[in-house]
């Protein structure tokens, strides 16, 4: 069924043309879906992307189209990253080394497209990068094991005073009992700290309690935190790496953990890897992982 035209100077008429529009192409979005993402330049932190255009499926409504650059998470859930009314965008605050699945949708008053295919792209490394080994084949024991290892990929020396590195996770059921342990490092456990914090979700207070009190979560609701990991001293050189730091984390009363919801986790393959899950900060900078990527 062709759009239908109406000749109409005042806005709420315009409006209506529009609304006309989108029902007349109830059969499929009214512009066409634009091309996946290409990389023109990758730099630490920021990616410049062009894509191919969208168009008007029908002609005779046209209105200015804009393009929303997101990283898909799930179904109809995404992560904003940037918009447009151009082919072309450099998003900015990215974090080195990290693999984004980018992709883009074109917006318009009165219509809309599908969303483009995907782009996987690793961005340019930074000062550091994190590997990792998981050293525990099942994820719902009492304990999380793992190897860290942080290398110097910049050009100049890195003070590992100055280095962050954060293991995300969740606490499911609210119990954030967790002891961190350094079981053994090739540089040394004693120049190196472990600090557990975690972040409590709004909520009302339990059941029967009438004075004031912190927010508390929905019994059963996971509570994100982290183990973060820093350096009391050490200076590692480019091309270095800290060797492997082995860490073990259980909780107070050894009761289980499930590790299968915890953002930096992956399963255990034997092999070292990439895991930009993990973040690093280097002086309050992020120079590794990003846990929305």
């Amino acid at each position: 069924m062709p759009a239908r035209r109406v000749a109409a100077t005042i806005p709420l008429a315009a409006l209506a043309s529009l609304l006309a529009v989108n029902a007349a192409r109830a059969d499929g979005p009214a512009i066409s879906t634009p091309g996946a993402p290409t990389v023109v330049a990758n730099e630490p932190h920021q990616l410049t992307l062009s894509w191919s255009p969208s168009a008007w499926v029908e002609p005779g409504a046209e209105q200015p189209i804009n393009y929303e650059v997101q990283v898909p998470l799930g179904p109809n859930t995404y992560r904003f990253l940037g918009s447009t009314t151009d082919t072309t965008i450099t998003l900015t605050d990215l974090a080195p080394g990290t693999t984004y699945r980018i992709a883009v949708a074109a917006r318009a008053l009165g219509g809309y497209s599908d969303t483009s295919p995907t782009t996987t792209v690793r961005t340019a490394a930074g000062r550091a990068t994190v590997s990792y080994l998981n050293l525990d084949w099942s994820p719902t024991n009492n304990q999380i094991q793992h190897l860290l290892k942080v290398t110097n990929t910049g050009t100049g020396p890195l003070d590992l005073s100055t280095v962050r590195v954060r293991y995300h996770l969740r606490f499911e059921g609210g119990n954030t009992s967790l002891v961190p342990n350094c079981d053994w490092a090739a540089l040394g456990c004693d120049r190196i700290q472990q600090t557990v914090q975690f972040f409590i979700p709004p909520g009302g207070p339990p059941a029967g309690m009438t004075t004031p009190a912190p927010p508390y979560p929905a019994p059963g609701t996971p509570v994100p935190g982290w183990v973060e990991l820093t350096f009391t001293d050490g200076t590692l050189a480019p091309g270095q790496s800290t060797g492997p730091i082995q860490l073990r984390h259980h909780r107070h009363s050894w009761s289980t953990i499930d590790e299968r919801d915890d953002p930096s986790w992956l399963a255990a393959t034997g092999q070292w890897t990439a895991n930009d899950r993990i973040t690093l900060d280097v002086d309050g900078v992020r120079e590794f992982g990003d846990t929305y990527s």
